[in-house]
């Protein structure tokens, strides 16, 4: 299943050499152009995150190169910023990014029992990659939603009120490569009471 947020292109290698595509090209003109002159500098999340999208969601040296280039910036400042923030990831990914909240309102709420039915699904452990590029399991701080807890992230998706068994069907689905609706998986609008 592909979301709208992630762009299906072959892996860049760090042996191969990062070119933007056109039409990213144009996207990360219109960035910069957001910020004063001489301050170009300060679009690197926007433009790192554009980056990883090209690259079908992760950043290798030859990207972070390219991104320092284009925003004349020193690579290990670029660098700096691809290391510190979650949302960048500087290996390969599978095409489902699976990020469980563990932050308290989400752990109490159950998001352990969610993690022990990630692992089993996707058969990866937190951190690794499944054998079939489906899947890839990490565990994040609060993704604020903390109301609809436990939720998870799927690459640019939310999915909330989750429980064993519901979050169990969603994985199967994604597994099978078949449609799944994101959001609350009870159906509650925003963050309205649950109904019985």
């Amino acid at each position: 299943m592909n979301h709208p947020g992630m762009v299906n292109t072959v892996n860049n290698t760090d042996s191969e050499i990062f070119e933007w595509s056109q039409e990213n090209f144009e996207k990360v003109k219109k960035i910069i152009s957001k910020y004063p002159v001489g301050r170009q500098q300060s679009a690197v999340i926007p433009v790192l995150d554009l980056a990883q999208r090209q690259n079908n969601g992760w950043l290798n040296k030859n990207i972070i190169e390219k991104v320092a280039e284009t925003l004349s910036m020193s690579f290990i400042r670029v660098m700096e910023v691809a290391s510190f923030y979650s949302m960048f990831n500087l290996k390969p990914i599978g095409k489902n990014f699976i990020q469980i909240c563990r932050t308290t309102p989400c752990w109490l709420r159950g998001s352990n029992d969610l993690l022990e039915i990630a692992k089993k699904i996707t058969g990866c452990n937190l951190g690794e990659t499944s054998s079939d590029n489906k899947f890839t399991l990490v565990e994040v701080e609060c993704l604020g939603a903390c109301c609809n807890a436990p939720m998870i992230q799927i690459n640019d998706y939310y999915y909330e009120d989750l429980n064993q068994e519901n979050f169990e069907s969603l994985l199967m689905k994604l597994k099978n490569n078949e449609k799944i609706i994101d959001g609350s998986q009870v159906g509650r609008k925003s963050s309205e009471p649950k109904k019985n």
